[in-house]
């Protein structure tokens, strides 16, 4: 869900000792670091009290698509949400999010880039896949996700480019 959430430009309200926060999804997750058991930004004694979706209209052509080992609650190994307008047929605005390639949803506004202005067509979302993934570094045993999110975020993208 946090990938969806990103995408969508959710913001996490929460409540703690030092008051309430409003946290943007996109920051509310942290990098591998130091402390491998910190996922997240939460504070000690700090409760999520709500989570904000804005109504944006285009959210509505949105879709989330989970690649994962075997069909259970498995993380995923690549996954993708997306959201487009398009109007006149090209792509006005875009959301993209990765999920299972990071160690925090990867939101990537230089895929969205790549869609603005474009036709929703598969060379396109080719396009906006590669520059989603242009600075991905694989690690010794996982370089297979790099493609293979590429193809999530396309095929992400087909079936959101197809709704009416």
């Amino acid at each position: 869900m946090s990938v969806a959430l990103a995408a969508l430009d959710a913001v996490i309200h929460t409540q703690g000792p030092k008051g309430g926060r409003k946290i943007p999804m996109t920051d509310f997750h942290v990098a591998y670091g130091e402390d491998p058991a910190r996922e997240c930004v939460l504070e000690h004694g700090e409760l999520i009290t709500a989570v904000e979706l804005p109504n944006t209209p285009f959210f509505r052509r949105s879709h989330y698509l989970k690649v994962r080992d075997r069909a259970s609650f498995e993380f995923a190994l690549a996954s993708a949400a997306v959201a487009l307008e398009v109007k006149d047929g090209k792509i006005t605005q875009a959301r993209i999010a990765l999920g299972g390639v990071a160690t925090k949803p990867w939101r990537s506004l230089e895929a969205e880039k790549a869609l603005i202005g474009a036709k929703p067509e598969e060379a396109v979302y080719t396009r906006a896949a590669r520059e989603a993934l242009k600075g991905a570094r694989a690690r010794k045993h996982n370089d297979f996700k790099i493609p293979l999110a590429k193809r999530v975020l396309v095929r992400a993208l087909t079936v959101v480019g197809a709704m009416a």
